[in-house]
């Protein structure tokens, strides 16, 4: 009776290993353009802690209506555009 448990066991956790997660594929990102002089993160993205990245990122208006928070309202097709065209 112990050898059939000990078989038991013994192929229960190799079934078990055999479903083991696998690392999923990375992405390739394409490089950001860039389009200004100012510092990029290791990302691409702009590092904020430089004051010419900060007035950039103030300067994009909104193409339509802004919530009481000053973000973008997204149920509206302007900034849904938008949004869209600056995504790429």
């Amino acid at each position: 009776m112990k050898k059939i448990l000990v078989v038991l066991l013994a192929v229960f956790s190799l079934s078990l290993a055999s479903f083991a997660q696998t690392k999923p594929a990375e992405k390739a990102k394409a490089p950001a353009a860039k389009t200004t002089a100012a510092p990029v993160k290791k990302d691409g993205t702009p590092d904020m802690r430089f004051k010419a990245n900060k007035e950039a990122a103030k300067a994009t208006i909104p193409a339509g209506p802004l919530k009481k928070d000053g973000t973008p309202d997204m149920r509206h097709k302007a900034n849904k555009e938008a949004a869209a065209k600056k995504k790429g």
